[in-house]
This record gives C-alpha cells, structure tokens and sequence, in this order.
C-alpha cells in the first residue's frame, strides 16, 4: 500500500513538471509567432480652399419654382466593393493619363483669325482624332489659354470631326484661345469601340489624356487649360474636374450633370437620346449594375462613390451653367441641382436659364456664348 502511494506522488511531481515547462515555453515565442503589421497607403487628391461666390457669380436669371431642396451628399469613405469599380472617382484618380504629342495630319481652312488642323494624340495606345484651332500671331507669355472641347451624343457612326459645332469652336477659337475639339474612341476615324459615356470609363480616359496632350503643346499654355461640353459633354466635363487637378475652368450647356441616383430616377426615358444598339448586345448599365451592386437605396456607397457630385469638394476649378427651360433632352433640373450642391460644397458657380429655349440655346446661342467666353476670360486669361 505505501509503494502505490509512493508511486502517485512521483507520478504527480512529473505532470507538474511537465506543466510547468510547457507554460514557460509559451512565454517565449519564436519568430514565426510575431505577427508583423502593415500599412496600406491611399492616394487621394487634397480638396482645395473653398471659394467663395465673388460679385462675378450672378444668381440665376431664371429658376424654376419647383427646384427641388438638395441635402449635401457626403463623400464616401471608403470604397464599397473589394475591387474597385473602374468608374469610382477615387479608382479613376488613381490612373496615369500621360497622353501624348498632338500630331498635325492635315491643314484645313483657316478661320478669321486662327488656323485649322486635323490632328490627333494617344488614349490607352488609341489614336484619339481632334479638331484642333491656333489663333494667328505672337501667343502671349507662356503661350496661348487652351480649351478641350467636349461634344454631346452623336450616333457614332454619324459623327464627323469637322462637322457639327462650327459655329460654338469658331466663337471660342476667334477669342484667342487654341480649341481642341476631341472625337471620343470609335467616333468617325478615332481608333477603339464606342463604349458610351454613363456606363464605361473610356471617354473620360479620352478627354484626360487630351488634357495631358495639350499640356504638352508647345502653343498651349499647361496652366490655362479651361473645359467646354454640352449635355453628355457636360458630364465628362464634371467628372473630369473631379478626377483632374489640371482643369482651371468649366463651362456647361445642356448637361447631364445629375448623380447616378438621379440619373436612375429623374431621367425619364423621353428625356435620353436614343442610343444605337451595342454590338457586343450587352445589357445596359442601368439593369446590370443594380442587379450586381443593388439599388441606391440598398447600396447608397457604391453609387455616390462613381458619381462626380459626391466629390465637388475637390473640384479644380469654378463652373457656370447654361439650360433652357424647355429642354427636351436633359431635364433643367440636373443644372438645378448642381448649382446648388456647388454652392453648398462652397465653390464658385453661375448659373443662367434661357426661358423656352431648347437643348442646343438656339434662340440665345449669342448671349450664352457671350457670357461663356466672358466666364473663360476671366478665370482663364485675367488669373493669375
């Protein structure tokens, strides 16, 4: 009985032991225990000192009474899919367009006082086509203020670089400014497929790069580089401001300038061009981001995230705004909105109403030019 009982203790004194070598060596862990920590870097462009509305901001001439009230829309904060979408602003920011030298293919026409040439520069290895216009003359000291000229929907197929808008580039190139009219991927001999606007990132990629090319042009002030478009125009204009720091000036007539939301909900379907089939025969944007992302109710980040609206606070530079009152095409209410967002983002905008006129101001075209180049002068030429 005394030799069990010796032998339990022994036994005892072991797994005690045992114990206590084993704590002792979770005390000490081995390199491959550490877990190191790292840190993720995200580029993101620094919003700029709101300015505020000067005595040159006038109040519209013209507001509707039905003008709806905008909440501000808060910036996302963080990118709502593991893999950012290609037309999230902030996954738009974080690409190069380099473009490239502008080459001279052909000498038009002149106009009255500025030369013609049919030229082109590089988007994503494209050859990118453009109507490009130099004023005559010694250019001023640092060369002459540029605009990128950024036209509406024309069926691909249809569009012709020297057809259409004469009389809107004659005005800006006759004003001492060098225009540079692009013609997006796929449009008459531009290099690429037309991927359309709304739902794919590639004529902004184009108007980015013509940005970067005219930044090169030994005539072209980088400096002074100002942005024109009129309605799907208008929408690259605003989401090139956003994305690009190199823009010192916008101006927009007709512009489908809403957020996706409104897009979706305030864009009836009488008010959109009709657009020529795909080839690929996909489905729209519409149908097919909301049946991968959800709605705007249901995903409200993923749709502020790629609409330029969420992001005035980093707009490169003030906007004036030019809509008839009885467009057809582009609901007067997208203007609406966007100037009251700018001012509420505390940026510098005007914005003018042309009662019972149409998408293209034909009845006021020389006043809304007028104050276009006077709005150009301004910020383009008088600034420093």
């Amino acid at each position: 009985m005394k030799l069990k009982r010796r032998e339990w203790r022994v036994n005892l004194s072991v797994v005690i032991l045992g114990l206590i070598l084993v704590a002792c060596g979770r005390l000490a862990p081995g390199p491959s225990q550490v877990d190191g920590s790292s840190l993720t870097a995200v580029a993101s462009l620094a919003s700029p000192t709101p300015v505020p509305a000067d005595s040159h901001t006038p109040a519209p001439t013209a507001t509707a009474s039905s003008t709806p009230t905008v909440a501000p829309t808060a910036t996302p904060t963080s990118t709502p899919t593991a893999i950012p979408h290609p037309m999230e602003i902030q996954a738009m920011r974080q690409r190069a367009y380099p473009g490239s030298e502008i080459i001279i293919e052909e000498t038009l026409e002149p106009g009255s006082n500025y030369s013609r040439y049919y030229a082109y520069y590089l988007s994503e290895g494209l050859k990118i086509y453009t109507l490009l216009t130099v004023p005559n003359g010694e250019p001023p000291a640092g060369g002459w203020p540029a605009i990128v000229f950024n036209h509406g929907y024309i069926p691909p197929a249809q569009y012709r670089t020297t057809q259409r808008y004469i009389a809107y580039v004659d005005r800006l190139a006759s004003s001492g400014y060098i225009v540079f009219r692009i013609d997006y991927r796929g449009h008459d001999r531009s290099e690429g497929t037309p991927s359309g606007a709304y739902g794919d990132p590639g004529y902004t990629v184009d108007v980015l790069n013509a940005v970067a090319s005219l930044q090169q042009f030994p005539q072209a002030n980088h400096e002074r580089i100002g942005m024109w478009g009129h309605s799907m125009g208008g929408y690259l204009t605003l989401r090139s401001m956003v994305i690009s720091r190199g823009i010192k000036a916008g101006v927009i007539w007709a512009g489908v300038v809403a957020s996706y939301p409104d897009l979706l909900t305030r864009w009836r379907r009488g008010d959109r061009p009709t657009r020529t089939p795909s080839p690929s025969g996909s489905r729209s944007w519409r149908s097919s981001w909301i049946d991968r992302f959800g709605s705007p109710e249901d995903n409200p980040d993923f749709w502020q995230a790629i609409s330029a609206n969420s992001y005035l606070a980093d707009i490169s530079g003030p906007i004036q705004l030019h809509h008839g009152t009885a467009d057809e095409s582009v609901p007067l209410e997208f203007s609406e909105i966007l100037y009251q967002q700018m001012q509420q983002a505390g940026q510098t905008v005007e914005f003018y109403t042309y009662e019972g006129d149409n998408h293209n101001l034909s009845n006021f075209f020389t006043t809304a030019m007028n104050r276009t180049i006077d709005f150009f002068d301004l910020y383009l030429k008088d600034s420093p």
